[in-house]
């Protein structure tokens, strides 16, 4: 229904009982079908008045990739793996297709950065994770946008803990630098310096845990 447009954004479901007549099954079926639907985010109830397609399908990834980082144990290693594959490629990308808006919210990010620079670990990691979401965006991919946001809280607590041992200044260099060269649209330089920053980001962290921390996502 949703794939073929007789569902749209924002739309109110079917009663259950008309569901069920619909597809031919029991009202249990469709009970269980709907939380799991709620679960993953493409739905959410309302008590006494129905249920409803997602206006925003931002959370339709985050469960089960959050569920998959938790139960397989996932470590550190793997998740730096991944966003060094993929995020300075977005980068480079965001050099060619960043809007105003985008160059807006990356310098917000990189002046909340030097207007305190004695924030707090858990602070610095906020502001990181709000320049990485502007560059997901700029990219214009919303699958990577979306996925890579899971992976971000996966690794949130690594954030805090590279941010609090990085030599002081350095985070902020690192992104101004990457802001620089997507603000002039250089994709070549963006992509290694995003890949450089990650690299370091891994590095530190690894030296900062301990053999059994190291696996652990969250």
């Amino acid at each position: 229904m949703i794939s073929s447009g007789e569902l749209s954004p924002g739309g109110k479901l079917l009663p259950e009982r008309e569901l069920a007549r619909l597809f031919g099954v029991n009202r249990g079926s469709i009970r269980q079908a709907l939380k799991a639907l709620d679960v993953m985010g493409i739905v959410h109830q309302r008590v006494g008045d129905g249920t409803y397609l997602t206006l925003d399908a931002s959370t339709t990834l985050g469960a089960p990739l959050d569920f998959l980082i938790l139960v397989d144990g996932i470590s550190f290693q793997e998740l730096f793996e991944a966003r060094r594959i993929v995020e300075p490629e977005l980068a480079a990308r965001a050099a060619s297709r960043r809007s105003d808006d985008d160059l807006e919210e990356l310098g917000k990010a990189v002046a909340a950065m030097k207007a305190n620079p004695a924030m707090d670990a858990e602070e610095l990691a906020d502001q990181d994770l709000r320049f990485h979401e502007a560059i997901w965006r700029a990219s214009g991919n919303r699958v990577c946008q979306r996925m890579f946001s899971s992976l971000h809280r996966a690794l949130s607590r690594s954030l805090t803990v590279t941010s609090s041992l990085r030599d002081e200044g350095t985070p902020v260099e690192a992104h101004e630098q990457m802001l620089r060269a997507i603000e002039a649209g250089e994709a070549e330089r963006a992509r290694s310096l995003m890949y450089e920053h990650l690299l370091q980001g891994e590095s530190t962290l690894l030296k900062s845990a301990t053999p059994a921390e190291a696996p652990i996502p969250c």
